[in-house]
């Protein structure tokens, strides 16, 4: 079901997986959540309403962009860009569309810095392309309720941003694998992650 808005060029698209996210929830413990992803408010609210730590970082507007032939510090512009406390664990970390923009090397990188980060029943939630040569377009997201999100594009698309398809991206998740996964009607996959063990 989608709702759009086109004066401020939003949808509100239901979701099959966030009741499933949030199921796992203790409601009598603090949540602890990483957005990875641009602050909206949407989020900032859904949040508000629970006892929740939540955490904004966006790794691809905080990288930046190496001249030709230099190579950067990946796991170190990463780890600086998302500032974690010591001894810090997430119940939650949204990833969104976030696979779909970061390099190869990035996202080795991104869970080598969320490690730490991470306990065993830590959950991920994101979107990927279901097939490499479908090529979805660049959003950015928010949750309004347990069981919707507002999507807006973002034009013109980032940089780099590509469709990786589930294959290749579980081939990347050397920390994470794949729970329970939804194929959408644009031929996006929505899915769970859970924390290797």
């Amino acid at each position: 079901r989608r709702q759009r808005n086109p004066h401020a060029m939003t949808e509100t698209q239901s979701s099959q997986l966030l009741p499933a996210l949030f199921e796992h929830v203790d409601e009598d413990r603090r949540l602890t959540v990483l957005h990875l992803g641009p602050a909206l408010p949407e989020t900032v609210t859904f949040f508000s309403r629970s006892r929740s730590k939540l955490y904004f970082a966006d790794p691809v507007s905080e990288l930046p962009s190496p001249a030709e032939d230099e190579e950067i510090d990946l796991h170190g512009e990463i780890s600086a860009g998302l500032d974690l406390p010591e001894g810090l664990r997430f119940a939650l970390c949204l990833f969104w569309d976030l696979f779909n923009v970061l390099e190869d090397a990035a996202v080795g990188a991104l869970q080598d810095v969320l490690r730490p980060h991470l306990h065993p029943a830590s959950l991920g939630h994101g979107f990927a392309a279901h097939v490499a040569r479908v090529r979805p377009p660049d959003r950015t997201y928010s949750i309004k309720t347990a069981s919707e999100l507002v999507v807006r594009p973002v034009n013109p698309p980032r940089s780099g941003y590509v469709a990786r398809g589930q294959g290749p991206l579980k081939s990347l998740l050397d920390r994470f694998e794949f729970g329970r996964t939804v194929l959408l009607p644009d031929k996006r996959l929505e899915f769970l992650l859970n924390v290797k063990r």
